[in-house]
């Protein structure tokens, strides 16, 4: 009998540590990455010059550092045909929640429908904003790949 309840204990005491074991391992864990996205559609009538062919849209926050260089580099591309906004979350807060803005700097380009066509999440570089709007405004005759990679739904067509 005595033996059956030295088991018992032991059985008892290796769960416990189990337990706190688990506890510990937990308390010190990262949250899991949070990942972003970009609206796919803009109501071009939220922003300025809803009669463009294109409009770039930076949604930014004051407190935002990497902001400014985006809004800069987006800047460059305003034109008669692309309309270029800084959508500041303290401004415009009600934007950034109709439009699901959870990070700063988003930058997004949309058509005249309000179809976005291009977004990145964070800082962009000028090469890859302009390339974006670029090709999206006068679509080059050989798609942008990545790598060399072909892109299985253009290769057919240049066959």
């Amino acid at each position: 009998m005595i033996l059956y309840l030295v088991a018992a204990l032991l059985v008892v005491v290796a769960l416990g540590v189990a337990v706190v074991a688990e506890r510990r391992r937990h308390r010190g864990a990262m949250p899991a990455h949070r990942s972003y996205d970009y609206p796919r559609q803009l109501h071009r009538n939220d922003f300025d010059r809803p009669d463009t062919d294109w409009i770039v849209v930076v949604f930014s926050s004051a407190a935002c550092t990497g902001c400014g260089p985006v809004i800069g580099k987006a800047g460059v591309l305003a034109s008669p045909h692309v309309a270029v906004v800084d959508c500041e979350y303290q401004a415009q807060r009600d934007l950034h929640e109709r439009y699901g803005i959870e990070g700063v700097p988003t930058t997004v380009v949309a058509d005249r429908d309000g179809v976005v066509r291009a977004g990145f999440i964070g800082a962009v570089s000028a090469t890859d904003l302009w390339a974006a709007v670029a090709d999206l405004r006068n679509p080059p005759a050989v798609p942008r790949v990545c790598g060399g990679h072909t892109d299985p739904s253009t290769a057919e067509r240049l066959h």
